[in-house]
């Protein structure tokens, strides 16, 4: 798609809005403003007493305009105008959207991966969760729904980094391996069935970079209050090889029992008893039973080896394993499903009684073969209708939100959220996506994100992609691990 600016820079904000309403889009920056085709220009003035944002949308042969300002002299001081000019743009392009296409996007003119941020900075200057859920609906066009889970999701953002210590940090681990590849993954994984030699020598890459991150995480004076080890399928490994790696884990960076600890028995298949007993003596406190639908016919669709009936006695055994805590995964818009199917997917697992759901919405990203083969996937309209029930079923059966985020090319422009039963919602789910705190990554294609949260000074450091680049380049990756101590240093100076 043609993009013209002027009068402005926010070409961030421009991109936002374009992927949240014509997600097959891409940028495309031109120097004028086109008379014909596909195009949309994005111009801000200011007079003397009001900015205005103006929006001219042209696709698919209509032609939408809209605008938004504010005052001039409301705004006080520089940041504030910058916000509330980029604030007009996305308002602006918003309505533009709406008037072309009639339809009314559930997250109005919300376009960031993180729409809880916006309701607890409200919060945090006073704002009460009613007044913010109002604000949202009335200023931002939120669906009630969401601004509903917004505020909650908000709320335990806030709970959780009021608890928070100065070096307390979230630990990841990934192990990128799976037994097959589903047609929905881009994420960077291998397939056992063709990679199973790598097992061994990746293991013992991520000891050594355990080790390494372990003694610069005990310089640094940091404390491990939440673990995470996903993938991949972290029990595609052996129940010795996953109680060796777990073990480790504990004694390295002296994490206390009864510390939160999750581990994605993502895939039925993989689970066994012994898996079980060894995470469980390992001082695992909660485990992922990952359906992802309960239609055995989509199961097919997407690429699992494995039936309902496998997630059934998965979910089983980890209950007579002794697990207090499951979190079940689901994806609204996957092939072959239909809104009746996802209604009872989602029956089946409440019968369940899990004290965490997690509702996903299929993202179309590149890298996974659903893209790439372009496989019929169920319109905006069927995944509005699955999400619809689910937000409706859910607090029902005595579940509420308490994360939620959004990702590029997600269908329909919804939303991921995780439901919890109780206080039961992890911690590390609520840390990562709020970016509460440091969370150290390690593992084939695991991201570090230090965090200073008094400062807001955010700083990733990558891990190599492939399993086979991250054996190759454990020394380098080693050598990285100096930077936690480094930055934690820099923060205490300051």
């Amino acid at each position: 798609m043609k993009l013209f600016l002027c009068g402005h820079d926010y070409q961030y904000a421009v991109e936002q809005s374009l992927l949240t309403f014509f997600p097959a889009e891409r940028p495309e920056y031109v120097d004028r403003e086109p008379k014909s085709g596909d195009h949309i220009a994005v111009k801000v003035s200011q007079g003397p007493v009001w900015t205005t944002a103006s929006v001219r949308i042209v696709y698919g042969g209509k032609t939408a305009r809209a605008s938004s300002r504010f005052r001039t002299d409301a705004p006080v001081g520089e940041w504030e105008a910058d916000r509330a000019r980029r604030k007009a743009v996305k308002l602006a392009f918003y309505r533009a959207y709406v008037s072309l296409s009639g339809d009314r996007p559930v997250w109005g003119s919300l376009t960031g991966v993180r729409p809880g941020k916006v309701a607890e900075a409200s919060m945090r200057r006073g704002v009460t969760p009613a007044q913010e859920e109002k604000r949202l609906v009335r200023e931002l066009f939120v669906a009630p729904d969401r601004a509903k889970m917004c505020v909650a999701a908000a709320l335990e953002g806030i709970r959780a980094a009021d608890r928070l210590q100065k070096k307390d940090v979230c630990l990841y681990i990934g192990v990128p391996f799976c037994p097959t590849r589903c047609a929905y993954c881009s994420f960077v994984s291998q397939s056992v069935e063709k990679s199973m030699a790598l097992i061994p020598p990746f293991l013992e890459a991520l000891r050594r970079e355990t080790l390494a991150a372990a003694e610069a995480a005990d310089r640094a004076g940091l404390r491990v209050v939440s673990v995470y080890v996903g993938g991949g399928t972290p029990t595609t490994l052996s129940d010795k090889q996953l109680a060796e790696m777990l073990a480790l884990v504990r004694r390295e960076f002296g994490i206390e029992r009864g510390v939160e600890w999750t581990v994605e028995a993502g895939r039925p298949d993989t689970v066994t008893p012994e898996k079980l007993a060894a995470m469980l003596g390992a001082g695992v406190t909660r485990v992922s039973v990952n359906p992802q639908t309960m239609e055995n016919r989509v199961l097919e669709a997407i690429g699992r080896r494995h039936t309902a009936e496998d997630t059934l006695r998965a979910y089983r055994q980890a209950r007579e394993a002794g697990f207090c805590e499951i979190n079940m995964d689901m994806i609204a818009g996957l092939p072959a499903d239909t809104p009746e199917g996802f209604r009872r997917s989602l029956d089946a697992v409440l019968a369940l009684s899990p004290e965490n759901i997690t509702v996903h919405t299929l993202a179309l990203k590149r890298g996974s073969a659903i893209t790439l083969e372009k496989a019929g996937i169920p319109g905006g309209t069927e995944v509005r209708e699955m999400l619809a029930y689910a937000s409706k079923k859910l607090p029902r059966a005595g579940y509420e939100p308490y994360y939620l985020y959004r990702q590029k090319f997600m269908s329909g422009g919804f939303e991921n959220v995780g439901w919890q039963k109780g206080h039961t919602g992890n911690l590390y789910n609520v840390c990562i996506m709020e970016e509460l705190c440091t969370v150290l990554a390690l593992g084939g294609g695991a991201s570090t994100k230090l965090v200073d949260a008094g400062t807001g000074l955010i700083e990733r450091v990558f891990n190599p992609k492939y399993p086979k680049e991250y054996i190759e380049r454990i020394d380098g990756i080693i050598d990285s691990k100096k930077r936690i101590t480094e930055f934690y240093k820099g923060g205490d100076e300051a």
